[in-house]
C-alpha cells in the first residue's frame, strides 16, 4: 500500500426500505457473507490505519457485525440519514483527531467490491496528488446514478445526482460509484463548507468536487476496470443477481486454480470455501461456510456441505452435510445426512440413507445402509449392520454408545445408550443392546424360532 496513513469510512447508516426486511440491507447474506463483510473484507486489502463504519438504522445489528469483521473499527451513530455528506461528517468528528493523510469512502451494500481495485484506487490518488478523486464507471443505463461531468479538457467538473441532472447530464454514461478518495485536510475543510440545497434536501458528499474545483484544487476520475464491482442491491432482486455474479466469480476462479466443475452453472461456492487442485464438484453441488476439500476428492452430485472437511481422495455422493469431518479415501452417500460433530476416518463409510450425529467413525469403520448413529464411538474396522439404531435419548437427557474396533453387528440392532460393545465383538441379527458386550463375545437378545407346521393352510379356510 502506498499510504502509510489511510482511514476508510464504511457507510452503513441507511435503512434499505426497497428490502423490504426486517434485516437491515447490508446484512443480507451473498456468498456466504453479508454486504458489509464483502466489503469490509475488501477494505482490508487496502492495510487501514483505521476503519470507521457509519452505523444508523438499526445500529444493534450492524455494529456488532462490523465488528467481527473490523474489531478496531470506530462505529460512528448517524441519528438521522440527512446525505452522504453529513455522514461523513458524523465519522469524521467520531474519529476525535484531525484526520491525516487520505481518507477513503466506500459504501456498505458493494458485495462484489474487489480489495486490488480499491488497493489500485488509492494508490493512484495518492500518485495524482488530487484533493479528490472519483471511482467511476461506464454503464449502459445510468438512471438513478450521479454522473461525471468532465470539462473541456476532460477533467472532472462536477458529480450532478439524478434529480438535480439536465436532459443533457442524464445523457451521461460515465457514473459515480459512491467511492470516493480525499485529502484528509482538504476533505476537514470542504465538510463544513456543503449545503443541503438540492432536490433531496441532503448534504451530498460529491458537492465536494465542486468546493474543490471552486478552490483550484485538482479532481481525478479513476474508471474501474468491472464496473460491476461498485454495483449495490436495493432490493432482492438485484441482490440475488449480485449473488449470481458473485458465484460465478468464485467458480471461474477455482476452475483456472485446478479444480474441475461439470457444471459452473449449478455449482454454488461461497466466499470463504477453500478447494485443492484436482477437486473435482458435479453438478448440483453447493460449497458452504468454511469448507474445505482436499485433491484428488470428488464431490456431488446434488450434495450441499456447509463447514465440512473432506480428505484427500474422499467420495462424497448426493448428501447434506454441516460441521463434519471426511477422512481421506473414505465414502459417504448416496442419501446421506452428516450432521453436527461427524468424524469419518480414513477409508470409512457411510452409506445410503445413514444419519449421523455426534459421531466418531474410526479408520475403514463402516455404516453401509439405514441406520441412525446418533453420540456414538465406534472404532476401526468396525461393520455396523442395516437398519441399526442408536438409541441415544431416553426421554430426559443424551447418552453415548462406544463399540470397539473389528467388531461386526447385525441388522436391524438397536443399542440402548449407554452401552459399550467391546473389541472383536459380535451382535446377532434383530439384537437390542441393553447391557455392555465383553470383547470377543456375540450378544443375542431375541428368543428361539418357533415354526408353527400348518398355518398357511388353516389362514386359508378362513379366507
Amino acid at each position: 500500500m502506498s499510504s502509510n496513513d489511510l482511514t476508510v469510512i464504511v457507510l452503513a447508516a441507511g435503512g434499505g426500505t426497497r428490502m423490504k426486511s426486517k434485516t437491515m440491507k447490508v446484512l443480507h447474506r451473498i456468498g456466504g457473507r453479508s454486504m458489509i463483510g464483502h466489503v469490509l473484507t475488501a477494505v482490508s486489502a487496502t492495510e487501514p490505519t483505521r476503519v470507521v463504519a457509519v452505523v444508523g438504522t438499526q445500529r444493534e445489528q450492524v455494529g456488532p457485525h462490523v465488528l467481527e469483521y473490523a474489531p478496531a473499527a470506530v462505529l460512528a451513530v448517524q441519528e438521522t440519514q440527512d446525505g452522504t455528506g453529513h455522514a461523513v461528517r458524523v465519522a469524521v468528528e467520531c474519529v476525535g483527531t484531525p484526520l491525516s493523510g487520505t481518507v477513503l469512502v466506500v459504501t456498505g451494500d458493494t458485495p462484489l467490491l474487489r480489495g486490488s481495485s480499491l488497493a489500485s484506487f488509492v494508490e493512484a490518488h495518492v500518485e495524482s496528488a488530487a484533493a479528490v478523486s472519483v471511482l467511476t464507471g461506464i454503464v449502459p443505463n445510468p438512471f438513478g446514478y450521479g454522473r461525471i461531468v468532465r470539462d473541456s479538457t476532460g477533467g472532472v467538473d462536477a458529480i450532478v445526482e439524478e434529480k438535480d441532472a439536465t436532459p443533457a447530464q442524464r445523457e451521461i454514461a460515465e457514473i459515480n460509484s459512491g467511492i470516493l478518495a480525499f485529502d484528509a485536510a482538504f476533505l476537514s475543510e470542504a465538510l463544513g463548507q456543503l449545503t443541503n440545497d438540492n432536490a433531496n434536501g441532503e448534504y451530498y458528499l460529491t458537492d465536494t468536487v465542486k468546493i474543490a474545483r471552486a478552490a483550484g484544487r485538482p479532481v481525478a476520475a479513476h474508471p474501474v476496470e468491472d464496473v460491476r464491482e461498485t454495483e449495490g442491491a436495493n432490493d432482492r432482486a438485484q441482490l440475488a443477481e449480485l449473488g449470481r455474479v458473485l458465484n460465478q466469480r468464485i467458480v471461474t476462479q477455482w476452475m483456472k486454480d485446478g479444480v474441475t466443475i461439470m457444471d459452473p452453472a449449478t455449482t454454488w461456492i461461497e466466499s470463504d470455501v477453500v478447494l485443492e487442485p484436482d477437486v473435482t464438484i458435479l453438478p448440483g453441488t453447493q460449497l458452504l461456510g468454511a469448507t474445505v476439500v482436499r485433491e484428488d476428492a470428488v464431490i456431488g452430485p446434488d450434495t450441499t456441505l456447509e463447514d465440512c472437511e473432506i480428505g484427500a481422495g474422499a467420495r462424497v455422493v448426493r448428501t447434506h452435510g454441516q460441521l463434519a469431518v471426511i477422512g481421506m479415501e473414505a465414502t459417504v452417500g448416496p442419501f446421506s445426512y452428516l450432521r453436527p460433530g461427524t468424524v469419518l476416518g480414513a477409508a470409512g463409510k457411510i452409506g445410503a440413507f445413514v444419519e449421523t450425529k455426534n459421531a466418531q467413525i474410526g479408520n475403514r469403520s463402516k455404516v453401509p445402509h439405514l441406520s441412525y448413529v446418533g453420540d456414538a464411538e465406534i472404532g476401526e474396522d468396525s461393520n455396523i449392520g442395516a437398519g441399526t439404531i442408536f438409541a441415544n435419548y431416553d426421554g430426559k437427557k443424551k447418552h453415548r454408545t462406544k463399540i470397539g474396533s473389528r467388531t461386526k453387528t447385525g441388522s436391524n440392532n438397536t443399542f440402548i445408550a449407554p452401552v459399550e460393545i467391546g473389541d472383536d465383538a459380535m451382535t446377532g441379527g434383530g439384537t437390542t443392546v441393553r447391557s455392555d458386550v465383553p470383547s470377543g463375545a456375540l450378544a443375542v437378545s431375541s428368543g428361539p424360532q418357533r415354526n408353527l407346521e400348518g398355518w398357511t393352510g388353516r389362514n386359508d379356510a378362513d379366507c
